[in-house]
């Protein structure tokens, strides 16, 4: 089991900035991917953007390409989303989530949340107009 914990969400101005992070403990060793998705009230959770830990992979969101940069640091078992030009409709809760099964059938399911077996519990992100 990994563990993880979100920090860094808060309440900013449209056009601001924020930098989520997530720190993963436990069975970091078999760690495959780690993702962001977000919820919003009264909607689904939806993908934000994710990374293939050994490299390779980065993955986002169409409505935060060009605004979200995620990034990891694999020796502090850490997970970053920086977000920039931050607008109203980015208001949500914030999850970071880890794949640690072994991935067997590929990575086209990196943006999917059944692709992934663990996580956090989310920091809301509140931008206002």
């Amino acid at each position: 089991q990994v563990q993880l914990v979100e920090s860094g969400g808060g309440l900013v101005q449209a056009g601001g900035s924020l930098r989520l992070s997530c720190a993963a403990s436990g069975r970091t060793f078999s760690n495959n991917a780690m993702g962001w998705f977000r919820q919003a009230p009264g909607k689904e959770r939806e993908f934000v953007a994710a990374v293939r830990w050994s490299g390779g992979i980065i993955l986002y969101a169409d409505s935060v390409k060009g605004r979200f940069t995620i990034s990891r640091d694999s020796a502090k078992n850490t997970l970053y989303l920086e977000m920039n030009s931050l607008k109203p409709e980015d208001t949500a809760v914030y999850y970071c989530a880890a794949r640690t099964r072994l991935v067997v059938t590929g990575w086209t399911a990196l943006s999917s949340a059944g692709f992934y077996d663990s996580w956090g519990q989310g920091t809301q992100v509140t931008v206002s107009s």
